[in-house]
């Protein structure tokens, strides 16, 4: 690797790079820049100030925020004095974040707002070894917590006191150092805490930066949660290594708004997103829907990344249709998180791409993708079953399916722990005929369900405003009926019921979906049936409606699969 640490890569990006722009992100509606040696500046004063608070090597230090520049360096600040990063993701609860925080014996905490802090106090009592709070939003500051210009004005004070040690802690940090715990949100089962190195990250990093080709003249747009492994390393990080700017933008809610403003020449996102815009401008005529995912995308869009989760071929296709490209990878926290990427001038639709350089891939006798190389992690926090379990004889176990052409690409067939056994012996790949139906434009969200019975049933969430726009087109309109109403709308249920034939008219019998339910309201991440990098949590989906599905089953005469 270039870096022993990513504390060495910000100080000689800052030397080599100056006053150029190394952040820009929008505040009271106006954007302002931080240069290179300004960030640089700002993680050195936060640094300053851990170090003066007696944070020593390997404490592990905690980060709960939303998104914003002072995530970037407090992160950074963290890393450079050789602390560990534990940053839970925001939309947790006060019981969830204390799990990690107690677990992880984290001393010293940064928190974004009231909103976070509220969720502290209430469990603050059972953390014994947090010592102290810093809130980003000087309001909120208070006896129980520092603000954060006040933590940076400190830093700048001692800086002189603290200069040599924070230059020792440099040359002592290598890459099997642990940079960071990271939670997993996954589909299944309790969180495990990730450990990532310094050289885990890195490594994933340049190899990243090396498949993407990243130019010098790339402008990155940024929006996914950095408390995730995938904006972590992909944005944060790879704009570190790469050493071009990067955009944050406001929210989730105003990234249309934000691509308009920046116009980037690339930008990371996950499925959902680009489902949700290619439904949001669909037109009968390919072309409109062309010209309004440009519009959308700006003029200096380059490149478009997907992963997270499956990327759906109609979408992918229709992207590509558009002239716009959309390259799809894969990984997991557990490996920093790539293991493939398609590239620029060498990709295949539908596929997860090749490996990434330094990083090998094979596939088990059982089907499953195996990945061995600098990006793996170093295990599980406190849990060395679930380590050895994960990881044997250096190959990191993944738990999904997969294949690899003739040609190296590797393509993502399902979710070892999540086939579906029906009771006639088939096994359906569940994932697999959700990305079918939700390539349905009517079709925003779907969860099956099946586990030993004898059909498959499925929970449905329509997209309402392309539903909408369907009815109008035939004459019967529906804007006089809210979405709780029409999910028993015999109407409606003809006709989902004849886009979900259409939507699997080319797959096996039993992997139809023979009755389904209706939902009014999406999936979310607040209601813990999406992971927060918009995953599908099913068994979670399924729980929540067991009832209705059930019914689905107690209401049926059996059914006879055929093959």
């Amino acid at each position: 690797m270039e870096y022993r640490n990513l504390a060495e890569v910000l100080r000689k990006q800052a030397e080599r790079l100056g006053p150029r722009t190394a952040l820009r992100f929008k505040q009271h509606g106006l954007y302002h820049d931080l240069s290179w040696e300004q960030y640089r500046a700002e993680v050195v004063a936060a640094a300053a100030a851990l170090l003066d608070a007696g944070i020593q090597a390997g404490d592990r230090v905690g980060l709960l925020s939303e998104n914003r520049v002072e995530w970037l360096i407090a992160d950074m600040a963290i890393l450079t004095v050789g602390a560990i990063n534990v940053p839970p993701h925001s939309p947790l609860t006060a019981r969830q974040v204390h799990f990690q925080l107690e677990e992880t014996e984290t001393r010293w905490l940064f928190v974004s707002n009231q909103e976070q802090l509220e969720k502290i106090r209430q469990v603050q009592r059972e953390l014994p070894k947090l010592e102290q709070i810093v809130v980003f939003d000087t309001a909120a500051a208070g006896s129980d917590a520092q603000s954060w210009s006040g933590f940076l004005q400190r830093g700048r004070m001692v800086l002189d006191r603290w200069n040599g040690e924070l230059v020792r802690r440099e040359e002592k940090l290598g890459p099997d150092d642990l940079a960071t715990i990271m939670y997993t949100s996954g589909t299944t089962g309790n969180p495990k805490g990730v450990m990532l190195t310094h050289g885990n990250l890195l490594s994933n990093a340049e190899a990243v930066r090396e498949a993407f080709a990243v130019p010098p003249h790339a402008l990155m747009l940024s929006w996914l949660p950095y408390s995730h492994i995938y904006a972590r390393t992909v944005d944060h990080y790879e704009s570190l290594v790469a050493g071009v700017p990067q955009y944050l933008a406001e929210s989730a809610e105003t990234l249309i708004e934000n691509l308009a403003e920046v116009q980037p020449t690339q930008m990371t996102a996950v499925p959902r997103f680009y489902e949700k815009v290619l439904s949001a401008v669909a037109s009968p005529d390919a072309e409109k829907t062309a010209r309004n995912l440009k519009r959308i995308f700006g003029p200096r869009i380059e490149v478009l990344s997907s992963g997270g989760a499956p990327l759906p071929r109609p979408v992918a296709e229709a992207y590509h249709a558009a002239g716009l490209l959309l390259l799809q990878g894969y990984g997991l926290t557990e490996s920093s998180p790539v293991i493939s990427f398609n590239r620029k001038s060498h990709y295949k639709i539908a596929t997860v791409g090749l490996p990434i350089p330094g990083v090998e891939v094979k596939i088990a006798e059982d089907g499953e993708v195996l990945t061995r190389g600098p990006l793996v992690m170093r295990g599980y926090w406190k849990n060395d079953a679930a380590t050895a379990e994960a990881i044997r004889d250096g190959w990191l176990y993944t738990g999904d399916l997969g294949e690899i052409d003739a040609d190296g690409f590797l393509s993502i067939t399902g979710r070892k722990k999540e086939l579906l056994v029906l009771s006639n012996g088939k096994k359906v790949v569940p994932s697999y005929i959700e990305g079918l139906l939700i390539a349905d434009e009517c079709i925003d969200q779907a969860a099956v369900c099946g586990e030993g019975r004898s059909f498959l049933t499925a929970l449905i969430v329509p997209q309402w405003e392309n539903l909408r726009r369907v009815f109008r087109s035939l004459g019967t309109p529906l804007e006089d009926q809210t979405p709780s109403a029409l999910t028993k709308h015999p109407t409606m249920i003809s006709f989902l019921r004849r886009r979900i034939d259409a939507a699997l008219k080319d797959v096996a019998n039993w992997e139809r979906v023979r009755k389904f339910v209706v939902l009014a309201q999406p999936f979310s991440v607040a209601n813990d049936e999406l992971t927060v990098s918009l995953k599908l949590r099913r068994n979670v989906a399924l729980a929540h409606h067991a009832a209705e599905l059930e019914a689905l089953y107690r209401d049926s005469v059996d059914v006879k699969d055929e093959d």
